[in-house]
């Protein structure tokens, strides 16, 4: 396992960044840390999780750019200068364009809060998912991990895991089962993997590797 240097990228609360963060201190990647954390906006609670953690964070807001592929430009300089290795969008609603993709390919993770090809894409973020998973009245729902390239949510899928929805679930109380149960688990556990240099893609699919 090489020890590579991870940046998460969060627009909130950073809950997924906390779990990243509890995993890290209990050893799960080895040598590999998180070094810096990217927000797309002042204020949020996730870069109090990293100044608690004493891990360099900085804010890059989308307002301060003039367009989404200037904004892509300082992300990827930002990334470059701290010699980034991984990836990962930990509930970044910010838009970002093909210059991030291809300077980090195949090395870009995001969590999805369901089962992709369901309830993804444009317009797919937050409740919004877990609303339309309930009206849909989908008896399974849960997150998954995927690598991330231009078309939104298409990439290769790295990890998926479910929960039963039941009959009572609200948005709420779905998104905080999917968090807890799988979200909060099946992104360390890619993290890990990556750091591992277990996961190959080949032809849109993602295979890992047994030893």
């Amino acid at each position: 396992m090489s020890k590579k240097n991870i940046a998460v990228l969060v627009s909130g609360g950073g809950t997924n960044l906390q779990s990243l963060i509890d995993c890290e201190k209990q050893g799960m990647f080895g040598e590999s840390k998180i070094t810096l954390v990217v927000a797309s906006k002042p204020g949020v609670y996730a870069l109090e999780r990293a100044a608690n953690n004493n891990i360099a964070s900085t804010v890059l807001c989308r307002k301060d750019y003039e367009s989404i592929a200037d904004y892509s430009k300082a992300l990827v300089e930002t990334l470059k200068n701290a010699d980034i290795d991984l990836v990962v969008l930990a509930g970044f609603l910010t838009i970002i364009d093909e210059q991030v993709y291809e300077a980090y390919p195949n090395a870009i993770i995001n969590i999805h809060p369901a089962l992709i090809p369901s309830f993804c894409g444009k317009g797919f973020y937050g409740l919004h998912v877990h609303e339309a998973a309930l009206a849909k009245g989908v008896k399974v729902s849960g997150a998954t991990v995927h690598f991330v390239t231009p078309e939104c949510d298409a990439g290769p899928i790295i990890m998926q895991r479910t929960v039963e929805v039941k009959q009572d679930d609200t948005p709420e109380t779905l998104q905080q089962r999917i968090m807890e149960e799988v979200e909060w688990k099946i992104l360390p556990e890619s993290v890990k993997l990556f750091c591992e240099d277990k996961l190959e893609v080949k032809d849109n699919i993602v295979y890992i590797k047994e030893n």
